[in-house]
């Protein structure tokens, strides 16, 4: 049999022993009773089969009936007692009135005296505590022994231990007291202390100690005590104090430029927040200067220049420590400036020498470089280099001229251009004629047109003679002979620089050649062709049916060529054979008479170009114009004086 079993059949053993024997025994004993301040409290006490007196003990003392204080619950039950089972004999239930902290405060015992003096059946209940309740003081906070208001802080080191502890004091049952951090629930370090007031022994003091890890996290947390107790109108009242956690100072950069930064242009404001308790003293400064750049939060540069670019590095630093340093790097950008190009405004340099030009700027980012040639056409650039340092290995005329240095940086995506003032090259030496010029190789006119033939010649000093060429004449500028004209030369649009033409009226196809136009001074002489092309008169395409028909007649034609040769074949072979007394002499005496006819039709003129025809007269000479006949005009070159010499 089990023990619970065993247990529950004493129970029924000694319950039907004592109903036989008649015993008196309690059906209800008091229990833990709390009530207001004059208000009223029952304490139930109900025995079976009562046949003794009901009396009441407080703290070990008897207390008597008295109305309108302590009274019979049953005298004012009645109508209830009607309602008990038989064996439900008496109700020794008493009410206190009106229960105040002095006289109620205690602990109450319910007994019953025998039901007589053989029986030995009197009842005495466990004594039992009647409360007065007495609302408890607000709760209070301590921190090393030191009061700490309602709302003020509880200072600590981050790494510390914060040991705070909580008071509610002269309540009625001790407050039970809970604590709380930053709204969440944290467990005390032991169990809650109550102890009656030395002052008041029949109120109490609830104490309960909580420690707290001190981190920067829970810097500005709240710490919570709140006293739970049935007299407070809101069953609860609170104390709370702000953590405040002292801690080293962590710092972010704020501000750093995401773009470029332009001199005297862009404004930049850099800031350094610190995270510090107690508040943080800042410190910025600059890489390489020992003074100090600001003492503010916030470094501004309004508007930023060249000046201003370099390492800056901020710092943070309170009672705590000192923050680690965070530093930004100020670069400022600026549009290229020329500081020389040259060396000099002027160079000289002779034909076929070297010349060499250098350009210096400063900017940010750096520049690059392009020299550019301006050309005479206006404001037409010829880009000459791309560096630095422009060096002209071998001058010639096509390099004289003004010279503009382009340095050039981009800020931001947009380019910044400068453009140096000019320098200028001056080339001297023998004349030059210009090879690339247009028109220079060659020049096609049709049959009986007029054909311009035109150079450019540069030369420092200027040229002392111009001619062209072709064959065995000469002709100088300015003159004229039959159908040929040299215009007098004329200033080019470049410096030292000068156009000359040879004009060809109703040319055919014997004027196809190369004429050379010659030009010398000082330093030397220069010589280029220009080839003319005549064309025919038939230039277009011929169609397809002329072409058919041209290959048709020469077909036909060769077959009648092919005929021919053979008769004649045929027909030598007949007569030689008819002519028997030809003789070697016969043949030789053909050859005499021929050469005699040759030698009658030949005069003495020969060539008619190159030999000069009798009767020619030297004295008429106008203008550069032989006046004689044409044929003669032909085979006489002519001499055109240019500027002080004559050629």
């Amino acid at each position: 049999m089990s023990s619970a079993l065993r247990t529950l059949v004493t129970i029924v053993v000694c319950f039907a022993f004592s109903e036989i024997n008649g015993l008196q025994r309690f059906a209800e004993q008091p229990v833990y009773t709390e009530v207001n301040p004059n208000e009223d409290a029952i304490l139930s006490c109900k025995v079976i089969d009562k046949q003794g007196s009901c009396s009441w003990q407080k703290d070990n003392k008897p207390v008597g009936i008295y109305p309108k204080k302590y009274e019979w619950a049953a005298s004012s039950m009645m109508i209830h007692q009607s309602l008990q089972p038989p064996h439900y004999g008496g109700d020794c239930s008493l009410w206190i009135r009106s229960a105040t902290l002095d006289f109620d405060d205690g602990f109450w015992e319910c007994q019953v005296t025998a039901s007589d003096f053989t029986t030995q059946d009197a009842l005495t209940s466990q004594p039992v505590r009647l409360v007065v309740r007495v609302t408890p003081q607000r709760p209070r906070l301590e921190h090393e022994g030191v009061h700490v208001p309602p709302g003020h802080n509880v200072t600590v080191d981050s790494g510390g231990v914060a040991t705070v502890k909580c008071i509610s004091h002269y309540g009625n049952p001790p407050a039970t007291l809970k604590w709380f951090l930053g709204g969440r629930e944290i467990p005390a370090l032991g169990a809650q202390v109550n102890a009656t007031e030395a002052d008041n022994p029949r109120t109490w003091s609830a104490t309960s100690v909580v420690q707290v890890k001190a981190s920067r996290e829970r810097h500005g947390e709240m710490l919570q005590c709140i006293a739970f107790h049935e007299s407070y109108a809101t069953k609860s009242m609170s104390v709370e104090a702000r953590m405040d956690i002292k801690y080293a100072p962590t710092i972010r950069l704020l501000g750093a430029p995401q773009i470029d930064l332009e001199e005297g242009k862009d404004v930049l404001i850099l800031r350094c927040e610190a995270d510090a308790n107690p508040p943080a003293s800042i410190v910025w400064r600059r890489s390489g200067r020992s003074e100090i750049a600001s003492l503010q939060e916030s470094l501004q540069l309004r508007p930023v220049s060249r000046g201003d670019a370099g390492l800056y590095t901020c710092q943070a630093q309170n009672t705590v420590g000192t923050s680690e340093q965070l530093s930004v790097e100020v670069d400022v950008k600026y549009p290229p400036r020329i500081n020389i190009a040259g060396p000099d405004l002027l160079t000289t340099a002779p034909l076929y020498s070297p010349a060499a030009f250098i350009c210096d700027a400063d900017g940010n980012p750096p520049p690059t470089f392009k020299w550019f040639q301006r050309l005479p056409t206006g404001s037409k650039l010829l880009e000459r280099g791309m560096e630095k340092r422009l060096v002209i290995d071998n001058v010639t005329y096509d390099y004289q001229g003004e010279y503009e240095c382009h340095a050039t940086n981009y800020i931001n995506g947009q380019e910044r251009t400068v453009t140096s003032s000019p320098v200028s090259l001056q080339v001297v030496g023998a004349p030059q004629v210009l090879r690339l010029h247009p028109g220079a190789h060659s020049v096609s006119v049709r049959k009986g047109q007029t054909a311009s033939l035109s150079l450019v010649v540069c030369a420092d000093p200027r040229p002392r003679h111009v001619a062209w060429e072709w064959g065995s004449l000469r002709l100088e500028a300015g003159a004229g002979i039959t159908r040929y004209h040299a215009d007098e030369v004329l200033q080019d649009s470049r410096e030292d620089c000068y156009l000359s033409t040879l004009h060809i009226r109703d040319v055919d196809m014997h004027d196809a050649r190369p004429y050379y136009l010659v030009v010398e001074n000082e330093r030397g002489v220069d010589r280029h062709a220009v080839h003319l092309i005549v064309e025919g008169t038939f230039t277009e395409p011929l169609e397809m049916s002329y072409l058919l028909g041209i290959a048709g007649g020469c077909i036909a034609a060769l077959l009648i060529l092919i005929c021919l040769c053979i008769y004649a074949v045929r027909a030598k072979k007949c007569c030689f054979k008819g002519r028997s007394g030809y003789k070697s002499s016969d043949k030789d005496s053909e050859k005499a008479d021929l050469k005699s006819r040759s030698d009658s039709t030949s005069g003495p003129q020969g060539d008619s170009i190159y030999t000069t025809p009798a009767g020619f007269h030297h004295n008429h000479h106008h203008g550069g114009v032989i006046q004689g006949s044409p044929e003669a005009m032909k085979t006489i070159p002519v001499l055109r004086t240019f500027g002080n010499h004559v050629a």
